[in-house]
């Protein structure tokens, strides 16, 4: 069963309150689009033809904030066969080095969702292929639209600064696509939290969650009840 971390620094409190509330934010938008789709489709023949791709755009923007958040709360799957089978410092060292490699990996992937979304808000990517080693001249692409989201009217004041004064008529990609260095970003920075809380020995493992064990000892529950 996932457990819940509370986290105790400022610096957590606020990152936990930033993604539980994203999270409640895109539901909330996804079930109201969706909803609202629906109506006009059945009820007047009509629709919001923005409508999926916004929803697409948010569901990405959930599954993403998806990823960091189920490492906070450890309901990430994993197998632990083999390693309740040693003893608990030789667990601790192996959960250790799962740990490390899963940050060296978030590394990875924070770096290449920066250089893929840096373009698109007219930023520079970096150069290096494993770790950033400077800043490469990149080719500025923050005119390119998304298909068919409308540009709301409250944003005109970003054209002067991505667009050289240029009118947006959909909405910019960058700021769809800014979820990739988002969320690799709290994907590192949760990954960084329970590779300290493994160290300090406040943590067993890393993001192993039983949750089919649960699931078959809910059963026998249930059975046993009968």
């Amino acid at each position: 069963m996932s457990t819940r971390y509370e986290p105790q620094t400022m610096l957590g409190r606020v990152v936990n309150e930033f993604e539980e509330s994203a999270i409640a934010v895109i539901l909330g938008l996804m079930t109201l689009i969706t909803f609202i789709n629906v109506v006009l489709r059945y009820g007047f023949n009509t629709g919001l033809i923005w409508g999926l791709e916004a929803t697409s755009f948010l569901f990405a923007w959930l599954v993403l904030f998806g990823v960091s958040y189920a490492v906070k709360v450890t309901a990430h799957l994993g197998v632990d066969a083999v390693i309740n089978l040693l003893s608990p410092s030789m667990r601790k060292g192996f959960a250790l080095v799962a740990a490390f490699v899963c940050v060296f990996y978030a590394v990875l992937v924070m770096k290449g969702a920066w250089d893929y979304w840096a373009p698109f808000a007219g930023l520079d990517a970096t150069t290096g292929r494993w770790f950033p080693t400077g800043v490469a001249d990149s080719r500025d692409q923050a005119w390119y639209e998304v298909v068919d989201i409308p540009f709301p009217e409250w944003l005109r004041w970003i054209e002067p600064i991505m667009n050289e004064g240029e009118h947006y008529e959909k909405l910019p990609r960058f700021i769809p696509y800014a979820i990739l260095p988002i969320g690799m970003a709290l994907l590192l920075f949760r990954l960084i939290q329970a590779t300290l809380r493994i160290a300090r020995g406040d943590a067993k493992g890393l993001i192993v969650s039983h949750e089919a064990e649960d699931a078959v000892a809910d059963v026998r529950h249930m059975n046993a009840g009968d």
